[in-house]
């Protein structure tokens, strides 16, 4: 705690998912706060931008229904959900296409998926005792509390696969590839307790896109806070003694300050914070005058040359306002000269079609998209730091939509119980 009197606002720095999440508690417990944001709008990384008709999400992203802070917060009705298909194409290293469905939502297609056949076709199915080794793993994630997952023994993602005895061809084949859209990464080097956290959210929740967009997230949040609460062009240069510094040199008095950013802007706000390894991923949107895809799924690559694709308009059609198909596809890493000409030659092929006359409607890169969370990794993090100011967002937790929104949560309660203490 600073020296500033009791009627002085918390100052929440950043109005992402953490921010806005630990603002609302704050507030809602009595405390007059102001929650300061660099940009033009709420959301950090769950932005949602309008572009020539487009809604264009900031990286690939998709919304959980089952995460538990999603549940206590969020109406879901207002967001207008739309859901994806409940499993994935993959285009395989021999050039044919598997579909991965969970066969408890989509009976029919279980035959294919043991068979690998698809549109009636022959392919490379993993076959049925391939696939049954991922019977009991999903059993436990399924079925076991989230205290239990958290408590057992932290691999890497792939040496619990392996320990699992779920074999190659299903790892390389399914398992990888998916969770390479999901960790920013394509080594399975997460953390196996991040692991089976995110296949039990997969397993018991829906995959969906709110119709105006990632960005209706963090909006309905801040809509829940005082008016005038969030200050948007609010740029925050230091934190000082009795608050903090704006970018011109201003300065607002503080009871206490959260920094509820990036990690590497966090670092260089708080001195002393530890640093943490990041993802970075490039988001590619192409428009087409017709879809290459007639359904809400994601497409996957085998050889791992891409993260993801998918024709976002089968999924959400208010992401198109006239009408033509976007396609969102992303790689790790940053955007390079060449790239996206590649990029369309890769397309081509795992769509099956001609890809010179797309549009490119928009690229963005997001650096530090996703904390690296390799083992060994906390699940959670006291929001406390030993400069007296608090810190909370997804590096302080899970790299999700749940983790921001705790760490936002468990921050507030513990800055609460701070300054109620004598």
């Amino acid at each position: 705690m600073n020296g500033a009197d009791a009627q002085s606002p918390v100052i929440v720095v950043g109005a992402g998912l953490a921010g806005l999440t630990c603002a609302l508690d704050l507030v809602r417990a009595g405390l007059p706060v102001r929650v300061l944001e660099a940009a033009d709008e709420v959301g950090g990384r769950v932005r949602t931008d309008r572009r020539d008709g487009f809604l264009l999400d900031r990286g690939f992203q998709v919304f959980n229904t089952s995460y538990p802070q999603v549940k206590r917060r969020i109406e879901l009705p207002r967001l207008r959900l739309r859901p994806f298909t409940p499993g994935v194409l993959i285009h395989t290293a021999e050039g044919g296409r598997i579909r991965f469905t969970d066969p408890t939502r989509r009976p029919s297609d279980a035959l294919a998926l043991l068979t690998g056949k698809q549109d009636g076709k022959p392919g490379t199915g993993p076959g049925p005792l391939a696939l049954a080794a991922l019977g009991p793993l999903c059993a436990l994630d399924l079925l076991a509390p989230p205290r239990l997952l958290k408590r057992l023994p932290e691999l890497t993602t792939r040496e619990e696969l392996a320990r699992w005895r779920v074999p190659d061809r299903v790892v390389d084949g399914f398992l990888r590839p998916f969770l390479a859209g999901v960790f920013l990464e394509d080594d399975l080097d997460t953390s196996s307790r991040m692991f089976h956290l995110t296949w039990r959210s997969m397993l018991r929740g829906t995959l969906t896109l709110p119709a105006d967009g990632m960005g209706a997230v963090p909006r309905q949040l801040a809509e829940g806070l005082p008016p005038g609460c969030v200050e948007r062009a609010s740029p925050v240069a230091a934190l000082s003694a009795a608050g903090v510094t704006f970018a011109d040199g201003s300065a607002a008095d503080a009871r206490a300050v959260v920094v509820a950013t990036d990690a590497a802007a966090a670092r260089s706000l708080v001195p002393g914070l530890p640093a943490v390894a990041t993802r970075t991923v490039t988001t590619y949107h192409h428009a087409a005058t017709r879809s290459p895809l007639r359904e809400p799924t994601l497409l996957l690559d085998a050889r791992r040359r891409i993260l993801n694709t998918c024709v976002l308009t089968e999924v959400a059609p208010t992401y198109s306002a006239d009408g033509r198909a976007l396609i969102s596809t992303s790689v790790l890493g940053t955007d390079a000269p060449g790239r996206e000409a590649a990029l369309r030659e890769v397309l081509a092929e795992l769509y099956a079609t001609g890809t010179r006359d797309w549009e490119r409607v928009g690229t963005t890169t997001v650096a530090g998209a996703l904390p690296a969370m390799v083992p060994p990794w906390p699940l959670s993090r006291t929001g406390r730091t030993a400069s007296g100011v608090y810190v909370c967002g997804d590096h302080r937790a899970t790299g999700s939509v749940q983790g921001a929104m705790a760490s936002g949560t468990r921050t507030a309660r513990e800055l609460l119980a701070d300054l109620r203490r004598p």
